[in-house]
């Protein structure tokens, strides 16, 4: 069925609804299995000039909650995702620290690192569920969606300062050691990017090393340069989310 054939409204709301259902945990074949038959039965109501109302309800959020509560989660996905972003966020972070030497991290880092990962999993679903059920403009998700994104690197910055503040143990690993880790990652980070058939991973890994392997070359003090490198990664991902956007707009 040509997607094309539907009325902006119509497609709107498949679109809402497939993000929906996503942040409520549920299985992406089962998913876009409900999106395709509700999408026959929009096309046709709208061959007969009927308003969408007439198939989904007065509330769409109404008519989105009751389809998630007809489908079951998908626990195995959520575990998948969730450790992809965790895992994810640590192979960034592994890359980062290789520039300066052999890894080696205080167990509050390690805790923290988790913390965050966890926060942002639930801010990231608990914003993609919100933004799917309000009709607003690409212009205030988006800045809503920056907000969200903001959140985890004040966080890491957070983090750096109290662990430079509170002394916890630190794990130390070798040469040997730090070199098989950077390859696992490497090679993590290629495995997620084929994955998802996206250069995210990539152009974030990139976003997130180079400037702060520019800055170890000034003299700025190292606290400044993590700040500034933060700050040019933000701008970086700002940057690629609204190129990203006016591809999909196109």
């Amino acid at each position: 069925m040509n997607d094309l054939k539907l009325s902006n409204e119509s497609k709107a709301f498949l679109e809402n609804l497939r993000l929906y259902l996503f942040s409520c945990g549920k299985n992406s074949d089962e998913i876009e299995e409900v999106v395709e038959e509700l999408k026959v039965h929009l096309l046709e109501a709208e061959k007969n000039g009927k308003p969408i109302d007439k198939i989904i309800g007065k509330s769409p959020k109404e008519y989105m909650e009751m389809v998630s509560k007809e489908m079951s989660i998908d626990f195995r996905s959520w575990i998948q995702y969730i450790c992809l972003i965790i895992f994810g966020s640590f192979s960034f972070t592994i890359f980062s620290d290789l520039l300066e030497g052999n890894l080696s991290y205080s167990v509050l880092e390690i805790v923290g690192y988790i913390i965050i990962g966890t926060i942002f999993i639930t801010l990231i679903f608990a914003g993609f569920k919100y933004i799917s059920t309000t009709n607003q403009s690409s212009k205030i998700q988006g800045i809503k969606l920056f907000i969200i994104m903001s959140l985890p690197l004040f966080l890491f910055i957070g983090l750096i300062y109290l662990n430079q503040t509170i002394h916890t143990p630190i794990i130390h690993f070798g040469n040997t050691a730090s070199v098989i880790i950077g390859v696992i990652t490497t090679f993590f980070i290629i495995g997620m990017s084929i994955w998802s058939k996206t250069w995210i991973f990539i152009i974030s890994l990139v976003l997130l090393i180079v400037p702060k392997y520019v800055l170890s070359f000034t003299p700025l003090k190292h606290e400044t340069q993590l700040i500034i490198s933060t700050l040019i990664t933000f701008a970086g991902f700002s940057i690629y989310l609204w190129v990203l956007n006016k591809i999909a707009n196109k």
